[in-house]
């Protein structure tokens, strides 16, 4: 009996002590989570701050960057808004009605698809810009190297020209990462300046990429 009643307090003892460990871990986790969290700062006009936005998002955006320069759909797709897909722009203002939109499947197949799609109007000409997905990734998405591009910013517009600046207003609280290249050749005086702009929107609790937006000089 006696051996009995201290096999009984022996595993009460250990039950006891693994409750407290398991307590103490799922505190150290939630203070984690605490110290993980980031204070986001918002302007005036409601958007979240260029700080607050490179502390969020940089990582993402330097993957998903990655994965464009290597032409990795599979990768751009994982990331793709799973409800509202993917909007393409070619030049800077977002059009609801124009633009041509991919879903979180379709973009797995965005580089062997071989039809062709009226993504927009060029600047200048008016003319359709009709083309397959590659032959718009070369014309309207890195069309530079966007990856090693001179500047980098973070819900702030780098790069201006004469249409209207709407992607704040397009989209929902997003962040919106700008690779900038201010001009290529000098006789141009920057007037050659090209950028790429990453929108990202919040979906249950995960940053996801919603648009592409193309930026270059227009008439």
């Amino acid at each position: 009996m006696k051996r009995k009643a201290f096999i009984i307090s022996l595993i009460l003892i250990l039950a006891l002590t693994i409750t407290a460990c398991a307590g103490n871990n799922g505190q150290e986790g939630n203070n984690q989570e605490e110290e993980n969290k980031i204070e986001i700062e918002y302007t005036e006009d409601g958007i979240i701050k260029p700080e607050s936005a490179k502390q969020i998002i940089e990582e993402r955006a330097n993957k998903v960057i990655e994965a464009i320069s290597e032409k990795d759909a599979e990768t751009i797709a994982e990331y793709t808004h799973p409800e509202k897909g993917l909007r393409f722009t070619p030049y800077t203002n977002v059009s609801i009605e124009e633009d041509v939109v991919f879903s979180k499947e379709e973009m797995k197949n965005f580089f062997e698809d071989k039809k062709e799609y009226t993504w927009g109007y060029y600047d200048g000409t008016g003319d359709e810009i009709k083309l397959t997905p590659s032959e718009y990734y070369e014309e309207f998405i890195y069309s530079e190297d966007f990856k090693n591009a001179e500047q980098i910013g973070y819900n702030e517009v780098l790069s201006f020209g004469n249409m209207l600046e709407n992607q704040f207003e397009v989209y929902e609280d997003p962040i919106i990462v700008e690779y900038y290249f201010p001009g290529f050749d000098p006789q141009y005086e920057g007037m050659d300046w090209k950028s790429l702009r990453l929108v990202f929107e919040e979906y249950q609790n995960e940053w996801k990429l919603v648009g592409i937006i193309h930026n270059q000089w227009t008439i």
